[in-house]
């Protein structure tokens, strides 16, 4: 739902009719990477996830996790500064130098390290960091109602990666409780085959929540989506396509929806609309719904 943003559409719709400039000018310049095949596809017709190999997100998660991590302990290392230099017998200089010297390099040095040497090498050096996806890890496909899991058991010997094929509806979807670090349960969606030792982890999707509400929602979500009877979802992912979509086409001409629903609108309205969907989450009902599947399978645990 929130991404892109309705501001992050604009920038990349005024960036492609810059370039677009440019190649017919002939001063274009392709950027690095540009045309690098990342596997992903998010249009009318097929959800496809890939996602980009240790090596790269090994930068990524020295970047973000050394940021955090030090926002984190910042303030909490200078409210126990003051409490400390309060009840000390030595002054407030030499107990904060003390620590200014010792502990805090220690505690924060090594978050701050890696803050700025992630922020570096993405923002400098891509070349160093940034690897493409080897291919898509798994697609729902609305137009042909198949789902495809990507199996890479055989792609270090021999370069192959197996395509497991099976209709969506013979999928049933899953919430899976494992604990974090600190021990609380999060719930992430699986997506299994009923006959098939095929499944499919949401976790790199979305990540696990302390609610059952967004592992609903995305199945709700995936449902919606592979359901040719119905409209694309409404959200700004789909709104390029939906005109490419007949059902969807058909919809938004009988509703008279704006071709540019959420690509013209203002940041205010949009955080209501997300602020509106988010209690539409909290809101689901899914296992107060009849399970109609128990009416002709028989599930064995």
């Amino acid at each position: 739902m929130q991404d892109p943003k309705p501001s992050s559409m604009r920038f990349w719709e005024a960036a492609e009719k810059e370039k677009n400039k440019k190649k017919a000018n002939g001063t274009y310049i392709p950027a690095i990477f540009e045309g690098v095949e990342l596997h992903q596809k998010y249009d009318q017709e097929r959800y496809r996830f890939a996602q980009l190999p240790f090596r790269s997100q090994f930068w990524l998660f020295m970047q973000g996790g050394g940021g955090w991590i030090f926002i984190i302990l910042a303030p909490f290392t200078i409210i126990a500064n003051l409490a400390i230099a309060s009840v000390s017998i030595e002054s407030w200089w030499d107990t904060t130098s003390e620590l200014l010297f010792g502990f805090y390099p220690a505690l924060l040095g090594p978050p701050l390290l890696c803050w700025l040497i992630g922020y570096i090498v993405i923002n400098h050096f891509p070349r160093i960091w940034f690897r493409p996806p080897k291919g898509p890890l798994w697609e729902l496909n609305r137009r042909t109602g198949l789902v495809t899991f990507f199996d890479y058991k055989r792609f270090k010997k021999e370069g192959v990666i197996d395509e497991v094929v099976a209709p969506f509806y013979e999928f049933d979807a899953y919430i899976v409780t494992s604990p974090d670090r600190q021990g609380s349960p999060m719930n992430g969606l699986f997506l299994i085959h009923r006959y098939r030792d095929i499944r499919i982890n949401f976790n790199s999707l979305i990540t696990p929540d302390n609610t059952l509400q967004k592992p609903c929602a995305l199945w709700d979500f995936f449902q919606n989506f592979m359901d040719i009877s119905r409209p694309l979802p409404d959200i700004p992912l789909y709104e390029p396509y939906r005109y490419l979509d007949p059902v969807t086409a058909e919809y938004d001409r009988q509703q008279q929806r704006p071709a540019r629903y959420w690509i013209d609108m203002d940041d205010e309205t949009f955080k209501a609309k997300v602020k509106e969907m988010l209690g539409k989450i909290d809101a689901i009902d899914t296992f107060n719904r009849p399970n109609l599947m128990a009416n002709h399978v028989q599930y064995i645990d």
